[in-house]
């Protein structure tokens, strides 16, 4: 299809809005308004003679015949869906499945099909999938590679168990640790993030003699019965009692916590607050290590056995802390006898673009790491791992674990850390996801209800306000409107935070500047969209 045409005559001048494509409207009114001086309202009435259109310099990419934004080109060939019809589904599910499992989107999509960065649904409807499963699908959904040494060891050797030897998980065990700093170097697999930060805790417990735990506000550890207690979301927690010993303080949110200035994060985008800190200081960091010592001072014992963080938050919206903030609250928890627990299950194998893992990015070394998601790209798996001598301290009491480490999961993991390294996937972090932050920044700079764009690689979060006055988180039903648009423009998107207030984007980490183009173009649709219905 080709482009709309870009000038407008004096006798075509008076069509109405509704006549173009709303995001050739859009642009039109940005670029004039820019350009020009010329309000953003009225759109094409605003554009009155060819000389104006060339002053703007207005131009789009291609659109689709619905007027939606054009998606990029995609040869894969879904298969046809021939299960179970949608309404049967939805009866099962009604029925026969946990009402505890909540589904996304008003009409719950039926996924049939993916490949790399797309998914396909059950009628063929194909979506740039920016949530990932939720984090999970690290190098592509159905990546042939990582499919193809799952289904040779299935053809091999499906389980075991750890009572006999089996190559897969040795394997693994010494690919995996030598990515890893120090003296981090032995691994235990497990099936699920929850287990293995349910693992770590306990870990951390029985090695110092220590019992209290801390966390941070809106952090995500699981929600195990061991794990919830250190998960600070009310929403994840049923009013039954959990958590004996467990912590959490006060989150270091430059954005919307307390303190927070205009260069406190590593990030190509900082917060649209302001400060007078000095090159080299920063006043925010301080302050929050001043509530971290508080909690230490008032809450727990003299002594505790562990502090757990993300390095950066992933359920609670993509917020990252000040520089330095994290590698100062670990020399409090060492000092307090404690050890420092690095959950990278979203942060891990490279998302963050400038280092493997997440904390690599403040500085520190943990002594317990945990991954999950991304380790398996869609298998259930995870991991810990640690220090031989945290180690032979959890050996004291018999481990067993009945699929963790099973031959399958090891060979999958195994083809993971492969095409990480032979796709440049870390670098393709790296580079696509400054590219995307850098159009998210603009689009904040537009739209009064984008109040900040914060990440780092493809760990992202676009957090959505009333205004960028007074913060407040924009409503749940805004929030669904602009979202439901997305997804019916084919982009699939997260959501996060404590008001469920922020957009989580973090894509397979195969996606391109294309696909990055497509989904900024669907969110300025979007955006603008309600904007419109919110001036009526």
């Amino acid at each position: 299809m080709k482009e709309p045409a870009v000038c407008v005559t004096e006798k075509q001048h008076s069509l109405t809005s509704s006549h173009i494509p709303l995001l050739y409207r859009m642009r039109l009114a940005e670029t004039m308004k820019k350009t020009l001086g010329i309000g953003g309202i009225g759109y094409l009435n605003l554009l009155k003679c060819e000389q104006a259109a060339r002053l703007a310099g207005v131009s789009c990419r291609q659109l689709s015949s619905n007027g939606h934004p054009k998606m990029p080109p995609c040869s894969f060939q879904p298969e046809k869906y021939e299960s179970l019809p949608y309404e049967r589904i939805v009866d099962i599910r009604q029925n026969n499945v946990s009402p505890a499992l909540k589904t996304y989107y008003q009409k719950p999509l039926l996924l049939h099909q993916g490949h790399m960065q797309w998914v396909f649904d059950s009628e063929g409807h194909r979506y740039l999938d920016l949530f990932a499963g939720i984090v999970t699908v690290s190098v592509g959904h159905c990546h042939p590679k990582v499919t193809e040494a799952a289904r040779k060891q299935m053809d091999r050797l499906w389980h075991t168990t750890n009572i006999y030897l089996h190559s897969p998980i040795h394997e693994y065990a010494e690919k995996l640790t030598s990515r890893l700093p120090g003296k981090l170097k032995v691994l235990y697999v497990t099936n699920s993030g929850s287990e293995a930060n349910d693992m770590a805790l306990h870990m951390a417990r029985l090695h110092t003699g220590n019992f209290d735990l801390v966390g941070l506000r809106t952090g995500y550890h699981g929600a195990s019965p061991y794990t919830l207690g250190m998960t600070a979301f009310a929403a994840y927690k049923g009013g039954v009692a959990n958590g004996f010993g467990c912590y959490s303080t006060m989150c270091p949110d430059v954005f919307r916590g307390i303190w927070g200035g205009s260069h406190c994060r590593d990030s190509p985008v900082q917060t649209i607050r302001k400060c007078s800190c000095p090159l080299g200081c920063c006043e925010a960091k301080d302050k929050y290590i001043e509530q971290f010592k508080e909690t230490l001072n008032t809450c727990t014992s003299k002594k505790i056995a562990a502090f757990i963080a993300e390095p950066i938050q992933g359920v609670g919206g993509a917020v990252q802390y000040p520089k330095g903030f994290l590698k100062e609250a670990y020399e409090l928890v060492r000092e307090k006898g404690g050890l420092c627990i690095a959950d990278e299950v979203q942060t891990g194998f490279g998302r963050t673009g400038s280092h493997y893992w997440g904390f690599e990015t403040h500085d520190v070394i943990p002594d317990i790491v945990t991954m999950a998601k991304g380790i398996g790209n869609g298998f259930p798996m995870a991991a810990v791992v640690t220090t031989p001598e945290i180690a032979n301290s959890y050996a004291q009491a018999l481990h067993f674990n009945t699929f963790g480490g099973n031959p399958v999961a090891c060979a999958v993991g195994s083809a993971v850390l492969d095409v990480i390294e032979e796709e440049g996937l870390q670098n393709n972090c790296k580079v696509v996801g400054t590219y995307l932050l850098q159009k998210l920044e603009k689009l904040r700079d537009s739209f009064e209800i984008v109040g900040d764009v914060r990440g780092k690689g493809l760990m992202v979060g676009i957090e959505m306000v009333k205004d960028k006055k007074t913060l407040q988180p924009l409503p749940s039903d805004q929030m669904n409107l602009i979202w439901e648009d997305c997804r019916e423009m084919g982009l699939l998107l997260g959501k996060g935070g404590l008001y469920n207030q922020t957009f989580r984007v973090k894509p397979p980490m195969c996606i391109t500047k294309e696909d990055v183009d497509f989904a900024v173009d669907v969110l300025q649709v979007a955006l603008t969209k309600h904007m419109e219905r919110s001036s009526t």
